[in-house]
């Protein structure tokens, strides 16, 4: 339409060998291509997923419902692709954004399988954290990994998140209520950026 204008944020963060960008409605089939390629790999580390996740029409529902939260500055979902944008190699999504006296969120991320043990996620992560910090005023960013997840809490550890608790049956993964282990990343110099 002529002069319409969206709200939608247009982030594009780029890293030395990624641009991780917030996902559009042009990305279903990307997203549809990750999650068909990577299904057997992330099975254990994921909630069950119904075919729709394979399937760039079951994508398109779901980035509009994503656009919107966007829109509203309630979650932020980045994909992170190689430079050309032709492959998603993994996702970082920061959710449940809250804003008032708390200014946090939750952290969740997956890599392909393919991808794994090159440092993708730790340069994705630096660059993503750093816009929810100084761009979104994150004061709280929390993320929690199940306890046998030992790669994930390195890449935690590394990037500065620290242990604040242990809960029991924490979340349902894979058909399964498993334990995680709590962790925060605090923003030491946070301003509410008025």
């Amino acid at each position: 339409m002529f002069g319409y204008r969206s709200n939608v944020p247009r982030v594009r963060l780029t890293t030395d060998r990624l641009l991780v960008r917030l996902v559009h409605d042009r990305d279903a089939w990307r997203l549809a291509d990750y999650y068909a390629e990577n299904r057997l790999f992330l099975k254990p580390w994921e909630p069950v997923r119904d075919d729709s996740h394979c399937y760039p029409s079951g994508w398109q529902a779901r980035l509009a419902m994503i656009s919107e939260m966007h829109r509203q500055g309630s979650a932020y979902y980045f994909a992170l692709l190689d430079n050309g944008e032709t492959e998603i190699r993994g996702v970082a999504n920061f959710s449940n954004v809250v804003r008032g006296a708390f200014h946090a969120c939750y952290l969740g991320y997956s890599l392909g399988e393919k991808w794994q043990g090159q440092g993708l996620m730790y340069e994705a992560l630096t660059s993503a954290i750093r816009y929810m910090q100084r761009t979104q005023h994150m004061h709280r960013i929390m993320a929690n990994y199940m306890p046998h997840n030992r790669r994930s809490g390195d890449l935690l550890a590394r990037l500065g998140f620290e242990k604040e608790g242990y809960a029991k049956d924490y979340l349902l993964i894979n058909g399964v209520w498993r334990d995680h282990v709590l962790t925060a990343l605090t923003t030491k110099a946070w301003s509410a950026g008025r």
